[in-house]
């Protein structure tokens, strides 16, 4: 098991020990990794300490679990944070929500001190944050460490945190499964309106599950994208809403039925029943200010969640009319991938908006288990995009495009294989355009 508080607990021995800052992404969602101790879900960089005497250690793992180690920097000084060591954190958001010295068990509604990412990176032997970006970004790196980089500095983020998580309130737990669908996936609504955690569409909050982890500690957080607009599903400021499915697998040695323990937590709560809430985080799937934009979105199960807050600040009558300076005239696809059509979570809803928008909304599905790909195969995603290809092209090269891919990590590499063959069609290479995309800040990704 990856068990980064040993890592911790090793680094921290001795402040004056050399320890490294270990920078890495495409850490896989599974049930090694769901017993870490920092947030999986990947919207951007995960920061490791590492003494030295564990650094080949540490990078073995980190390859065990399919992560990649973008950088390793020295780390010359720490930074009391909330009482306790901890490392501040200049670029993900994600990371800085889950230090080390934070524990999940105190009550109440504290509220924590929002942090100046910037000013922390004092606490790194690193260059300033936009020497970083320059240099990642001449890497090629990925759209969600180079967007995280970008100046959103009135966007709300880690307004409660671990130690001092706001307590919220189930109003609503509705499941959205019909008849014969697979697994079980819920629409949450908590009441806000007692504390003053604001967002904003794109960002995801943190849920703390009641109860102690297999080794006796209080349980960490898991991360959720918000489904809801800034304003809520009611409109009126007090609520923020999540999309849940219950994580349900096979244990790989006794084949026993394994249940996530925080989404199986959160699918049964009734209303009424308080809930530990952090954050908000992330900036790097926020939508842009233009309303003459144009939004391509890819999703696959729960992906669908920051995806329903776009439309519904989009197009419902009740988010046009509190927004008056935004008000949508661009074009938006959602391209959804779900196994059958009970799966085809917010169904109704999306329909309702294609009817009343047919020229600014398009519906596409993707339906594996009932529809079949060109090669007589399931039909996932990806073959809907390879279907489009050419005239999601056309769309991606019109400079007021954004693309937005949230779900599934496995659906990446046949997007781009499908807009690989678009774009050589007219002697573009498309890893290289991609990477135009992503300092442009127009490709977006948050998979896990």
């Amino acid at each position: 098991m990856y068990n980064q508080g040993a890592v911790e607990g090793a680094a921290n021995t001795e402040l004056g020990s050399r320890i490294f800052l270990y920078e890495v992404v495409g850490l896989r969602q599974s049930e090694e990794t769901d017993q870490t101790n920092y947030p999986i879900r990947k919207s951007g960089s995960v920061f490791i300490r590492v003494p030295y005497n564990r650094m080949n250690q540490e990078m073995r793992r980190i390859t065990r679990l399919g992560g990649t180690i973008v950088s390793i920097q020295p780390v010359t000084a720490l930074e009391p944070v909330n009482g306790k060591a901890s490392f501040g954190n200049a670029t993900s958001e994600v990371s800085e929500l889950a230090t080390s010295g934070e524990t999940a068990n105190s009550e109440g509604n504290g509220k924590a001190t929002p942090v100046n990412t910037y000013s922390e990176a004092k606490g790194f032997a690193k260059p300033s944050a936009e020497e970083q970006l320059k240099n990642k970004d001449k890497k090629g790196n990925t759209m969600t460490q180079a967007k995280a980089k970008k100046d959103h500095g009135d966007v709300p983020v880690n307004t409660y945190r671990p130690n001092a998580p706001f307590i919220g309130k189930v109003v609503s737990n509705e499941p959205l499964v019909k008849e014969d669908g697979i697994g079980i996936v819920q629409h949450l609504k908590f009441d806000i309106s007692a504390g003053d955690l604001k967002y904003i569409e794109g960002q995801s909050i943190g849920i703390i599950p009641p109860g102690l982890d297999k080794n006796g500690k209080p349980e960490k957080l898991r991360l959720y994208s918000i489904a809801s607009t800034r304003h809520g599903d009611d409109v009126d400021d007090k609520t923020v809403s999540l999309c849940v499915r219950q994580l349900e697998y096979k244990h790989p040695e006794t084949s026993e039925t394994v249940y996530g323990v925080c989404s199986t937590h959160l699918c049964f709560l009734k209303p009424g029943e308080e809930v530990k809430i952090t954050g908000p985080v992330g900036k790097e799937m926020l939508l842009p200010e233009d309303p003459e934009a144009n939004v391509i979105m890819l999703a696959t199960g729960t992906g669908i969640a920051p995806m329903r807050a776009y439309l519904w600040r989009q197009f419902k009558d009740a988010e046009r009319a509190a927004n008056p300076e935004y008000q949508f005239k661009g074009f938006s696809w959602l391209i959804f991938g779900v196994p059958t059509t009970p799966n085809l979570l917010y169904k109704e809803e999306l329909e309702e908006i294609q009817q009343k928008y047919p020229d600014n909304f398009r519906l596409t599905a993707a339906i594996s288990r009932e529809q079949k790909n060109p090669q007589g195969g399931r039909m996932y995603i990806q073959d809907r995009v390879a279907e489009h290809a050419d005239e999601l092209w056309q769309l991606i090269k019109n400079e007021k495009t954004h693309t937005y891919i949230c779900g599934l990590r496995g659906m990446e590499e046949g997007i781009d294989a499908a807009l690989t063959t678009a774009a050589a069609k007219e002697g573009v290479t498309w890893s290289d355009y991609q990477k135009q995309l992503k300092k442009a800040h127009r490709w977006h990704v948050e998979t896990y």
